[in-house]
């Protein structure tokens, strides 16, 4: 039998395109995304010992992982401040399957990056065809609060196409 250690090392593994999905949404630079990878990475393995196995092994780290980053964010409002962002991407953690970009889904990316932070999440998950449920359990909301929002940013998003 495989120790504990083994076993999230092969859940980090199999997971890894979830959370650098997670990372790349709501981070630009490349030092601060291996950061936030990290981090991430850290707090499976604390947390992991903690694991309820009657919730999924991806919305598991999906809730660490937006609660790390999100963290990560409220802590560099201040530094903002300080710092004029750049408006280019200088690295893109893509799922190494990806079939060729498409110009629709190059703006589908670029709205999203757009959205508030916990739209942000909800679409990352929907488009990953999440459960209303699991989402609402990620992000702490309503199931039907969930179905709400996701229309809501549905309606957004194709106004914007339309432009």
């Amino acid at each position: 039998m495989k120790s504990s250690r083994e076993d999230i090392t092969v859940i980090i593994e199999k997971n890894k395109n979830l959370i650098f999905k997670v990372v790349n949404a709501y981070c630009y630079y490349p030092e601060e995304q291996e950061d936030l990878i990290q981090e991430i990475i850290i707090h499976l393995l604390k947390s992991y010992k903690r694991f309820d196995y009657g919730v999924q092994i991806a919305t598991w780290i999906y809730k660490i992982a937006f609660n790390v980053v999100i963290s990560y964010n409220r802590k560099i409002k201040t530094r903002e401040k300080y710092f004029v962002p750049l408006k280019e991407k200088f690295v893109h953690i893509q799922d190494e399957n990806k079939v060729e970009d498409d110009e629709n889904l190059k703006k589908l990316n670029h709205f999203i990056t757009q959205l508030k932070p916990l739209h942000k999440a909800l679409m990352i998950m929907y488009l990953d065809q999440k459960s209303h449920k699991e989402i609402a359990m990620v992000l702490g909301i309503s199931e039907s609060n969930v179905g709400t929002k996701i229309n809501r940013i549905k309606k957004e998003l194709k106004t914007k196409f339309k432009k």
